[in-house]
């Protein structure tokens, strides 16, 4: 979708964002009924939405809308919200800020400087600096280029992290090196993830925590093995998530930061949904809100690998462990709230919680706006060729037996038996 052309710019200059809606959804192929079962409202609120031109709209249903649109939201008059401007990703692949300085952004609060990393220390044309650029480049690539076109590239840059830290000539280089390493790993393991490559995925997160060790960092430990349990939740193997963030927090102690305890408490609640146990997901889940409010009154951290964790961050997961547990209240209640994770600029993270929604119709019986959903969501997988969004694809899909399917599923059904990655 243009979202330049002159009729877009001239409906949101005008605040006539019900017409954005419209022509949104008209380029999207998408009927009224079909969006408004994906956000839960009618399609006559739908038809009313898009007639409303320049008056007072209500914000939760226009929200809604344009995320699953996937409409820029200062298109329709919501870019000034705090929460639409929040980027959010998923806690495997954490959004990178400053790699040169390693210093915190907002969210991430308390003082570990008993632990020091030491990379706020490093000079800026040493070769830690130079690695940690190219390896922040990738990262940045890896929004909008297929993971397969970056692996062969990501590889190699490991290759040469783990040369220069091999030929160092003292302890501490070799140390601060290895972070090198362990950072450029943790990239090279996302990437096989969004591949679909479990098997080289799992080798990676085994040399990311190495390296992370050889480095005597236990806040980068702590963080690698934390994304290995998430991938362990996500791929339902809940004893071994569980397992390895125990692990991440004893690796810190008790003094560890509210934004560590928040984020390793929405993997186990990932991990105990795996396993279907609902009470204990929503324990978890209830803990990691509570550390929410605790991050805004504690200092920054050396912490390098920063991402904003807030409400909304809690909202995604409970949504991802409503989804997985067959739990769609859960899901429509946290919609709202993960709203800046589902419109946030990464196409496949935001795929990825889209197909989430998705189950979530589905297991309430709304097939017709499931599917319309996940056919979007499966565009973005083949676009990017990730085998892990196509694969959530095929998964919604077997969860669905009826005979005979509906035309919305025979469509998706074609365009899904035609994917070949």
């Amino acid at each position: 979708m243009n979202w330049s052309t002159q009729a877009i710019r001239e409906a949101s200059r005008t605040g006539n964002y019900g017409c954005v809606v419209r022509l949104a959804r008209e380029a999207a192929g998408v009927s009224q009924r079909q969006l408004g079962e994906a956000c839960g409202i009618s399609q006559s609120a739908v038809s009313r939405m898009e007639g409303h031109r320049a008056a007072s709209y209500d914000m939760t249903q226009l929200a809604r809308a344009a995320t699953h649109l996937q409409v820029p939201l200062r298109l329709v008059g919501l870019a000034d919200q705090p929460a639409a401007q929040t980027a959010i990703v998923d806690g495997t692949e954490v959004e990178r800020r400053d790699f040169l300085a390693g210093a915190a952004a907002a969210a991430s609060r308390p003082a570990l400087a008993a632990l020091g990393t030491g990379h706020g220390s490093v000079a800026e044309n040493s070769q830690p600096a130079t690695l940690r650029l190219a390896t922040s480049a990738f990262r940045r690539m890896d929004g909008s280029t297929p993971s397969r076109h970056l692996a062969e590239p990501v590889l190699a840059h490991l290759r040469l992290a783990q040369t220069v830290a091999s030929e160092a000539e003292d302890k501490t280089a070799r140390a601060g090196l290895a972070a090198v390493g362990s950072e450029a790993a943790s990239l090279a393991d996302w990437l096989s993830w969004d591949m679909g490559d479990y098997g080289s995925a799992r080798t990676w997160y085994g040399t990311a925590i190495k390296a992370a060790r050889s480095s005597r960092d236990r806040l980068l430990t702590a963080y690698q093995m934390g994304s290995l349990a998430q991938f362990e939740a996500h791929t339902g193997n809940a004893a071994q998530g569980l397992s390895l963030t125990r692990s991440a927090r004893r690796q810190l102690g008790p003094e560890r930061p509210a934004i560590v305890d928040a984020w390793l408490s929405t993997v186990e609640a990932l991990a105990h949904a795996a396993a279907g146990d609902r009470a204990s997901a929503d324990q978890a889940l209830h803990e990691a809100a509570a550390d929410t409010y605790r991050i805004t009154v504690e200092e920054p951290p050396p912490w390098p690998w920063v991402f904003t964790f807030n409400s909304s961050k809690v909202a995604a997961g409970r949504l991802a462990c409503g989804a997985r547990l067959g739990v769609p209240q859960w899901v429509f209640d946290a919609q709202d709230e993960a709203g800046p994770v589902l419109a946030s600029g990464h196409d496949k993270q935001r795929a990825l919680y889209v197909l989430d929604v998705a189950a979530a119709h589905l297991a309430a019986g709304r097939p017709d706006g499931a599917f319309a959903m996940a056919t979007r969501a499966l565009e973005v997988g083949v676009r990017y060729r990730s085998g892990r969004i196509v694969e959530k694809a095929r998964s919604l899909r077997r969860s669905f037996v009826t005979n005979p399917p509906p035309r919305v599923v025979r469509d998706f059904d074609d365009r899904l038996y035609g994917v070949h990655l």
